[in-house]
């Protein structure tokens, strides 16, 4: 197979922009794609910090502007890996100049943000994908082959949650996370159990729900801090296919570490999956024998989708950084086709849309159907 290079540009040089650079450093050995990543540039907020993680990460250059990254002839696409209140501005910067975005979630830091974004990418057919990484486990992804193959029959019943518990000490300090309704729990963890839920099921119709700030201050060296924004928040839901469904998103969920988890019930039988446990899915069908009947546990292997390129042992397991590889093939995937990979821009305004209609819900203390936000 012929391949060809392709510079990256990679905006935000911390947990995520470390994940995406060794993401897309790899991503040609471990799919062999056709498009090659070159580390061509990395952004972030100085200077000196930029060139320290251009070293560290293998890239050619380095800046602590982002403008001359996205301007740069070199750099043939993007990946926004920075705080939210910068999404939309990187984004609508590159889109301008043609060049192919990934964003990670979420898409903007406000509803408008989204549908501008989306909006935008849709119009001047831009090549565009959102961060959501979770779902793409190769567990995941053979739970929506399950679903979609009618194997489990009618979706009745869905439960989610994404808890985490690295805010739970109330003594633990005041930062970015604490502030702004963007980076609160319902900006960074609902989001991914939001887009999961879609994926498995489809759409929400109506949803109401509860959100609460529990520990309303946090220590800071000028004292205590108002926390502005929330801790944990549940919501029930109707989906549009007619299915029940509940959601719980924490980050003070205390012992929980990645507590991605769903129980999916249906007229056939049942899917269990927790994110702690993430190589393997627990399954349930109804055909078995009265004696037998029991959730059976299917360890991730070579058969199952996108672990091959990992390994070839079943079993053995792929991480989280291995999520991150995989939106990166699938990310050169859609440059390479100039077609639209699932999760889209129009994916990410999907949940921007139910976290706003969340909000609503809990201000008016009522159910609000999709259709109003």
């Amino acid at each position: 197979m012929e391949t060809r290079k392709i510079g990256i540009g990679i905006i935000g040089a911390g947990y995520m922009g470390k994940a995406h650079s060794v993401a897309m450093a790899a991503v040609g050995a471990v799919f062999g794609t056709k498009l090659r990543p070159v580390l061509e540039m990395i952004c972030t907020t100085t200077a000196d910090g930029a060139a320290r993680r251009a070293e560290q990460f293998g890239f050619h250059r380095s800046t602590a502007d982002w403008h001359a990254l996205v301007n740069d002839p070199a750099v043939d696409a993007i990946v926004i890996a920075s705080p939210q209140d910068t999404h939309r501005a990187i984004a609508l910067t590159a889109m301008a100049l043609g060049k192919p975005v990934f964003c990670e979630k979420p898409l903007g830091q406000s509803l408008s943000e989204a549908r501008e974004l989306t909006a935008f990418a849709e119009k001047h057919n831009i090549v565009n994908m959102t961060g959501f990484n979770y779902i793409r486990t190769p567990a995941s992804q053979l739970a929506r082959e399950i679903i979609q193959s009618g194997e489990i029959g009618d979706i009745t019943y869905f439960r989610g949650e994404h808890t985490e518990d690295f805010l739970a000490n109330p003594q633990s300090p005041a930062n970015w996370r604490t502030e702004g309704r963007a980076h609160g729990n319902m900006g960074d963890l609902a989001p991914h159990m939001l887009n999961g839920a879609f994926a498995l099921v489809g759409p929400i119709h109506a949803l109401v729900a509860d959100i609460e700030t529990v520990h309303k201050t946090r220590p800071s060296p000028s004292g205590p801090r108002a926390v502005t924004n929330d801790d944990q928040a549940h919501m029930m839901c109707r989906f549009e296919n007619g299915a029940m469904g509940s959601l719980f998103v924490s980050r003070i969920a205390t012992g929980r570490k990645m507590g991605y988890a769903y129980d999916i019930y249906g007229t056939k039988g049942a899917l269990r999956f927790d994110g702690e446990d993430q190589n393997a899915l627990w399954l349930y069908r109804m055909d078995q024998r009265s004696d037998r009947q029991g959730f059976t546990k299917i360890l991730t292997g070579p058969e199952h989708p996108d672990y091959k390129a990992f390994c070839l042992g079943p079993g053995h397991g792929t991480g989280y950084q291995d999520q991150i590889i995989i939106e990166a093939r699938d990310f050169l995937k859609a440059i390479e086709t100039g077609s639209a990979v699932w999760p889209t821009f129009r994916d990410g305004l999907m949940v921007s849309e139910a976290v706003e209609a969340a909000f609503l819900s809990h201000a008016e203390r009522r159910w609000v159907t999709l259709s109003e936000i």
